[in-house]
């Protein structure tokens, strides 16, 4: 990488390796003149697959994918200079003689609700709050590792994009803003906590070292290095998705919220320091480490999983593809006075016949369900902009901070339904894009490593440059 202190080329390419529940993609960045440009070379599925013991992960598949995308990207682009890899958090690989012992589990799979009683007996949630700062998710890593019988026997545990780059290069590390939704870093530290550790039994000796975003990692080597065709370099990013998105939301006001919108919906602020008050506890708000230092203090909403898997049941029950926009735009027009839901209703967090769960909720709320697919999808949007604008709204009263605009990022932020439900529900101007923020932040990242920005680029210069790069869409909120 080129050092700081010399003359840095203002150009250059990149690989970004993004993995998200449904689906993976590898893209390639590249920077000019500070504006950047994006191209995807390959995208995959990714899903839970079910085996005798569980939902797992289909990591073996996963990494042919990646790999394969990334010989791809350097056959269209040799001057690649590193490669970044984020993905979701919380999920892992158990090491044992510098092998993978089975498929990752799935956070979805239902062991993590035995780890949670066992860990609560051992240290109270409230106490918990304190010393990590995370939101109560029962599949957060250190229930994971509660419920993992494997665990005793693994030499190494490494997180999905720890585990990946393990792989392509033989470095094992564990990136900081992933490693702090496992629970077991300190808040204020921001180090493994190793008294946390030896009160739950694990041991830290399993727990790689820490690296910073911007830090290289390793360098591929071997299968890898042949298959891919160079032995690039492979650079720590925000490697948890939230966190490499939360570099691209184009943030310019003090009082901005956030919304990175897929799968999940991550809402909330950028802070310097974390919030660990009893009153963040009772909201259920996470302080999680974001690029830089910065604390993304943030609630996690249920979001588009819940429409993605209607969709998905639909599709099953008909035979037949729908066209999203197509329904979308139907939804739009199915009328006032829609049916609202607890979006964040758990009975909802399962695969599965989700418009029959979702009615069942209806009914118990003493609400009709609507009897079409563009009815349910229109209560199902609406539901989840609410969930967004309460969230805003509380993240807000616990930061003291009048949100003044919500910038939604992601694939969330194409469904323009949702954005103006958004607004309206919220009474804030909404601000759309770009779209594949998570790339984008992960090429940003390897970016400035690399000198492309100037010896001094801070996060506002990166995010100056999402600016100069994509045009968002802004929703402003409309009377009731």
């Amino acid at each position: 990488m080129t050092d700081a202190t010399t003359a840095a080329p203002v150009s250059g390419a990149v690989a970004a390796v993004d993995l998200g529940a449904t689906s993976g993609r590898v893209m390639i960045g590249r920077v000019k003149d500070g504006v950047l440009d994006l191209e995807q070379v390959a995208r995959f599925p990714n899903g839970p697959v079910a085996h005798a013991d569980g939902l797992h992960w289909d990591f073996s598949a996963l990494y042919r994918h990646i790999v394969d995308g990334l010989a791809e990207a350097f056959r269209r682009e040799p001057a690649i200079a590193s490669i970044g890899i984020d993905s979701w958090a919380v999920d892992y690989g158990l090491l044992r003689d510098g092998a993978l012992v089975s498929e990752p589990f799935h956070y979805r799979d239902e062991r993590t609700e035995r780890g949670v009683a066992k860990v609560h007996a051992t240290v109270p949630f409230d106490e918990l709050y304190r010393r990590n700062g995370l939101q109560f998710l029962p599949f957060n890593t250190l229930y994971q590792f509660a419920a993992d019988a494997g665990l005793a026997d693994a030499d190494h545990v490494a997180l999905i994009p720890d585990l990946v780059a393990f792989l392509l290069t033989g470095a094992l590390a564990a990136e900081r803003t992933n490693a702090s939704t496992t629970g077991l870093v300190n808040v204020e530290s921001g180090q493994w906590d190793a008294t946390l550790l030896d009160e739950l039994g694990v041991a830290a000796s399993v727990l790689p070292p820490l690296v910073s975003p911007g830090e290289k990692i390793g360098t591929l080597t071997g299968e890898a290095a042949q298959q891919v065709g160079a032995a690039l370099d492979v650079v720590a990013v925000g490697s948890h998705d939230t966190a490499s998105a939360v570099v691209a939301v184009p943030m310019t006001s003090p009082n901005a919220a956030y919304i990175s919108c897929g799968t999940w919906g991550l809402v909330g602020v950028e802070l310097e320091a974390p919030v660990t008050s009893d009153a963040a506890r009772e909201a259920n708000f996470t302080n999680e480490g974001g690029v830089d230092g910065r604390v993304r203090f943030l609630h996690n909403v249920t979001g588009l999983w819940l429409l993605s898997e209607s969709v998905r049941a639909w599709e099953e029950e008909s035979g037949t593809k729908i066209d999203l926009p197509e329904l979308l735009d139907a939804a739009s027009f199915a009328g006032d006075g829609t049916a609202i839901f607890d979006a964040n209703d758990p009975r909802l967090s399962a695969p599965g016949d989700m418009p029959a769960r979702i009615a069942e909720v209806l009914r118990e709320a003493g609400h009709t369900v609507p009897t079409t697919h563009e009815g349910l999808t229109r209560s199902i949007v609406e539901s989840i902009a609410q969930a967004f604008a309460d969230a805003v709204r509380t993240a807000g009263e616990l930061t003291d901070r009048e949100i003044d605009v919500i910038h939604i990022v992601g694939g969330g932020s194409l469904n323009r339904l949702l954005c103006q439900a958004t607004a309206d529900r919220s009474g804030v101007e909404v601000v759309a894009g770009p779209m594949e923020a998570t790339a984008i932040g992960n090429v940003l990242v390897q970016a400035r490593a690399h000198g492309w920005f100037g010896p001094d680029a801070t996060l506002e210069t990166l995010r100056a440059a999402v600016t100069r790069s994509f045009t968002p869409v802004h929703f402003a909120p409309r009377s009731a």
